[in-house]
């Protein structure tokens, strides 16, 4: 995976009050936000810098502070506290105008009340219980999406979940200046692969552009034998690998860096291939999209562009934690009464940041698209708790669908060359799988073992997509309901 330092990224603490409290009370107001927001940036469970930020305390404050977040590039989001009491139609212009996420941090700078001690001025100083309800009032009258924690500020669980909000901040960071290359179209007659590429980048910000595979050709014209046989010793030394002579690996390097020289050239994170378009291709890219992957590309097979977005964007969100992220596909079912589960796979391209132990490098035949056999990488997924997400397009409206999986240990697939994952989904294979193709789920999907449900949850309320979860909770006459009150809402929606 790419290095990402996510410390240059800033979340600004921004603690709103009045000048109603007088000099003395403010100064303290800025003494406490000052502490609070230092400790959060030595918080372990938030990746990014947090800086605090002066308190606010008129109109002309907060709009010109809003100002200068939209501007700050660097700026990926704000966390707002009211320490006092804080007028909320002081914050209408400034959110009005707001385009950074932001999370509403309901705390108060003490945990407990001092019984023998609590006087007026301690109940002036410390009212975010009312000041945090008169901010969370206008933000609901404005019909804003945003994050609301409760709790005290120094509570792990508390930090826990500002973490889990600031990596989707950097997921919509990420995802406002994405761009998806697509070599060649997508896969013919597929329904799920298709959407509306206008609308994504005007909601989504994501530049979604056509290359003919004749470039990606002659950018593979470029590289050099010497480039080849560079990369065939990372190969040797990342994975199991057997000939470094083998022609038909080399020439998997040889796709790779002809593929990522045109990437980085033209400033794309993410893309695509399509086994019906391989016009001068030997091979369908399978290492080479794998290896990519595993240096942080977002990707998508038969030209599925919205899971190509979503691997990556979920990539850089789970960056620094435990497991990885791949581009999947459900492909098959063990249907056993003991334990159904999905075996998840797909012709070559999944991600090596979520293989169980060393994967190997191997040449097969690949018995679709007419091509010469690909190397690809072959390994098991371990056991343990993972996350599978998918984008398909409703028209006029983008849906996310989330489910909860348990990956486990499969039997042994000697005659099965290929990337692999068995799990469980929640809350079994007969609901999940149901409500999956009742929300109209894709058979490609994003799965990740690094992040977990809440991130997701709240990267799809920050780009305003549709979400549901299929969950340990769901029943299919109850998900039925949701589908049929979200179909309403949306349309609804559009007016209010």
């Amino acid at each position: 995976m790419e290095k990402m330092d996510f410390k240059n990224l800033e979340v600004w603490f921004v603690t709103g009050s009045q000048h109603l409290y007088g000099p003395k009370t403010l100064k303290q107001v800025d003494q406490d936000s000052e502490t609070i927001a230092k400790a959060l940036d030595a918080s372990s469970e938030i990746p990014v810098k947090i800086v605090f930020k002066p308190v606010v305390t008129t109109p002309d404050e907060i709009y010109q502070l809003c100002l200068a977040a939209n501007n700050a590039p660097n700026c990926i989001g704000l966390i707002t506290w009211m320490h006092t009491f804080s007028p909320a139609k002081m914050w209408i212009q400034g959110l009005n105008v707001l385009s950074k996420p932001f999370a509403h941090l309901h705390t108060q700078f003490n945990r407990d009340i001092p019984w023998n001690d609590i006087d007026m001025d301690f109940m002036n100083l410390n009212q975010s219980a009312h000041g945090d309800r008169e901010f969370g009032f206008i933000c609901t009258r404005m019909r804003l999406n945003r994050k609301v924690v409760v709790g005290f500020w120094q509570d792990p669980n508390v930090q826990k979940k500002l973490g889990a909000w600031s990596r989707a901040a950097i997921g919509y960071h990420e995802s406002k200046s994405l761009k998806i290359c697509r070599f060649g179209d997508n896969m013919r007659h597929v329904a799920v692969t298709e959407g509306d590429k206008v609308e994504a980048q005007k909601v989504l910000g994501w530049q979604v552009n056509y290359h003919g595979v004749g470039e990606l050709v002659a950018s593979m014209e470029t590289i050099s034998e010497k480039e080849i046989d560079e990369l065939m010793e990372v190969y040797a030394t990342e994975y199991q690998l057997a000939d470094k002579t083998n022609e038909n690996v080399r020439y998997q390097a040889k796709i790779e860096l002809g593929m990522k020289k045109f990437l980085d050239k033209n400033g794309y994170k993410a893309f695509t291939t399509n086994f019906e378009d391989l016009t001068g291709l030997k091979q369908l890219p399978g290492l080479a999209s794998q290896h990519l992957m595993a240096q942080g590309y977002g990707f998508g097979a038969e030209g599925d562009w919205k899971q190509s977005a979503l691997v990556r964007i979920m990539k850089v969100m789970g960056a620094g934690l435990t497991g990885g992220c791949s581009f999947m596909e459900d492909y098959t079912y063990h249907m056993d009464p003991a334990q159904p589960a999905v075996l998840s796979a797909h012709m070559l391209e999944i991600c090596p940041s979520i293989a169980e132990g060393k994967a190997s490098i191997e040449v097969h035949p690949l018995g679709i698209g007419g091509k010469d056999a690909p190397a690809r990488l072959v390994f098991n997924v371990p056991e343990g708790d993972g996350i599978n997400a998918t984008l398909v397009d409703m028209g006029g409206r983008m849906r996310m669908i989330l489910n909860p999986v348990k990956s486990i240990k499969a039997q042994p697939l000697p005659k099965l060359p290929v990337a692999r994952a068995l799990w469980i989904p929640m809350p079994n294979l007969e609901i999940g799988a149901a409500a999956w193709i009742y929300a109209g789920g894709a058979h490609h999907t994003s799965f990740s073992m690094a992040l977990n449900r809440e991130s997701l949850e709240d990267f799809a309320e920050m780009v305003n997509l549709e979400l549901v979860v299929i969950d340990e909770n769901t029943t299919i006459p109850e998900f039925k309901k949701e589908l049929r009150w979200n179909d309403l809402y949306y349309h609804l929606s559009k007016g209010l």
